[in-house]
């Protein structure tokens, strides 16, 4: 059976006036629309975005200026658009020879079902009101496409309407990029296979009304497409996708199969709550250890007995301070190696947390010596050659919408579900490289980033910006994650990498028995002192030999 909406408006309708009467009368409707269908089905294809995101930032993904869609129709802050939409309603209408706007309207009630069944969330609309519903919105849609079609002196007019101002063919315009911004949203999808069919009864053929949408969306595409290298399909098998949003996220991450997985908020919670109590268990403080040393030394340089004068004079003559635990134990092995080898082992076939996406920055990474290749392509081409030490990211551009695509694409991905979350991995992973305007200022000088935003700083903020995914667990991503281990395992062999690390775990994070060491000694050093009082420690320790003569 399909799954159809009007089988479920007791659990969906927000409506406080509850229709019992016209509650049975649309279930016995649904009912036999079911079984005419026979067996017809059609995917959920547009989802409301997860509450866990939508708290994160809910301007990115709620339209501010264009309702496309039943979603947010009742938005009374966007009705000014509707004039727009009248518009071109108008204007298509005075395209239509033979037929009138009324003919398209009832072809569209007609597709009701359907129309119903790509849509997650229970519409709460009659039949008729849906289809003109539609008809508006994808009469507003199409002339504004139009704008992208590579054929469009030819199909299509440039006639005088309504909405002239906002049909900017030099893409310039900030309207024209806040409706571009409000078109890639999860919410405000309209389904592509009632596009075709305004098309198709506009232009009488089904070949054309096919021609001149894939046209639309191909240009669509190369506007929108945040990786500009990609070489985008143009054939007909483009016109099969859900809507735009669908089509986007297709030629931006490859087709993986494999199973999905999701864990619950609360579950991503308690791992998150473990991660900190294991920080706060293991807290490093290195100015406090050093601070506290410094201070030690001081008191104990001002003690007169002979052993601290032998340890000043010994100290003088090498030129050098008291970092002598620091010399001897940098020498040593880390001992945790092998544990984290074993870790690592025991973890390896275990989907990755978000959290638990580790990998240098792109300033420590060339540091020592890694070099940063655009590629042409999309996630796909994403590879780490340990032997020159080169990381190959495809090129991808950023301006102003770009985070608001990115998130609802991110949104896309985990609502579908339909495989492993590829582009949420590849978002974390940029973030993960990504830290500070620096990061930022080398991928652009690499020639990866290409910024269209007004400084570093803003590329970096916004990658930085997109870590909002911590509640769920990422799918293990093949190649996404052969990378990132590639990547880890060839900056932790590097020797200074490894000592700097050791010195952190072994010396740092104990810190607290270093202040007992120090304790221990300085007692040790003004017992010495009292001794010395009372008896002559001076024969003892020869002291005669260290004293200095002045020229």
């Amino acid at each position: 059976m399909s799954s159809h909406q009007p089988t479920m408006p007791c659990s969906a309708r927000s409506n406080s006036d509850f229709d019992e009467y016209q509650w049975v009368i649309n279930i016995g409707r649904a009912l036999e629309k079911e079984l005419e269908e026979d067996g017809d089905e059609s995917p959920v294809c547009i989802f409301t975005v997860p509450k866990t995101l939508m708290s994160s930032d809910p301007d990115s993904y709620t339209p501010q200026q264009l309702s496309l869609g039943p979603y947010h129709y009742r938005r009374a802050d966007l009705h000014e658009m509707e004039r727009y939409k009248l518009s071109a309603a108008k204007k298509l209408q005075n395209q239509l020879h033979s037929n009138r706007f009324e003919n398209l309207v009832e072809q569209l009630i007609k597709l009701e079902p359907r129309i119903r069944a790509c849509y997650h969330k229970y519409l709460d609309f009659n039949a008729e009101t849906l289809a003109w519903m539609m008809a508006l919105d994808v009469s507003f849609l199409l002339e504004f496409l139009q704008i992208y079609s590579v054929r469009e002196t030819k199909m299509l007019s440039r006639a005088p309407s309504g909405m002239s101002h906002l049909l900017d063919y030099s893409k310039r315009k900030s309207a024209h990029h806040v409706i571009l911004r409000d078109m890639v949203m999860l919410e405000n999808q309209v389904p592509q296979f009632i596009l075709r069919k305004v098309l198709e009864f506009q232009y009488m053929s089904a070949e054309l009304a096919d021609e001149m949408l894939l046209s639309m969306v191909i240009g669509l595409a190369k506007e929108l497409s945040p990786f500009k290298m990609i070489e985008l399909p143009k054939t007909t098998e483009v016109l099969e996708h859900s809507h735009l949003l669908d089509f986007l996220y297709d030629i931006i991450v490859p087709k993986v199969e494999g199973p999905i997985e999701i864990v619950l908020e609360e579950v991503a919670d308690q791992i998150e709550s473990d991660n900190q109590q294991e920080e706060e268990r293991s807290g490093v403080d290195s100015s406090y250890v050093k601070q506290l040393l410094t201070v030690t030394w001081n008191m104990v340089s001002q003690l007169k007995i002979a052993p601290v004068r032998l340890l000043k004079n010994i100290s003088s003559s090498m030129a050098i301070k008291l970092k002598l635990p620091w010399t001897i134990l940098s020498k040593l092995k880390n001992p945790d190696d092998r544990e984290n080898e074993d870790s690592s082992r025991s973890t390896k076939n275990k989907p990755p947390l978000v959290e638990e996406i580790t990998i240098p920055s792109v300033t420590q990474l060339s540091k020592y010596g890694v070099s940063f290749i655009p590629t042409k392509g999309n996630i796909s081409t994403i590879a780490f050659d340990k032997e020159k030490a080169a990381f190959h990211l495809p090129t991808i551009s950023l301006d102003s919408n770009s985070e608001v695509m990115f998130r609802n694409l991110v949104a896309y991905e985990i609502s579908s579900a339909s495989g492993p979350l590829l582009f949420t991995r590849y978002i974390e992973l940029m973030n993960g490289i990504v830290d500070t305007e620096e990061d930022a200022r080398l991928l652009r000088e690499s020639g990866i980033i290409l910024n269209r935003l007004k400084s570093d700083e803003e590329v970096a903020n916004m990658l930085n910006g997109m870590s909002n995914c911590k509640c769920i667990r990422l799918t293990k991503a093949p190649f996404l994650d052969k990378v990132i281990e590639d990547v880890n395992k060839y900056y932790d062999s590097l020797w200074m990498v490894r000592m700097k690390r050791f010195m952190k775990r072994s010396v740092f994070c104990s810190w607290q028995y270093l202040t007992l060491l120090a304790a221990i000694l300085l007692f040790l050093l003004m017992a010495m002192e009292v001794f010395c009082s009372f008896y002559q420690c001076a024969r003892i320790f020869h002291v005669d030999i260290f004293n200095t003569t002045t020229s």
